[in-house]
C-alpha cells in the first residue's frame, strides 16, 4: 500500500526500503544503510524537491 502511494505521488519505489535487522547485526546494519545510501546518490534528486 504504501509503494503504491509513493507511486501517486510521483516518486521511484527505488527510494522506499523496508530491511529487519536485528541490534546484534551491527556489520549487516552498516552494509544495509550503505547499499541504500548509494543507491539514493545513483537515483539523483527527489522528485519532490525539483517541483519546489
Amino acid at each position: 500500500m504504501v509503494r503504491q502511494l509513493v507511486a501517486l505521488l510521483g516518486i521511484e519505489d527505488e527510494r522506499l526500503a523496508l530491511e529487519w535487522v536485528s541490534s546484534a547485526e551491527a556489520a549487516r546494519f552498516a552494509e544495509v544503510v550503505t547499499s541504500f545510501t548509494q543507491k539514493i546518490k545513483e537515483l539523483g534528486k527527489s522528485p519532490l524537491r525539483l517541483a519546489a
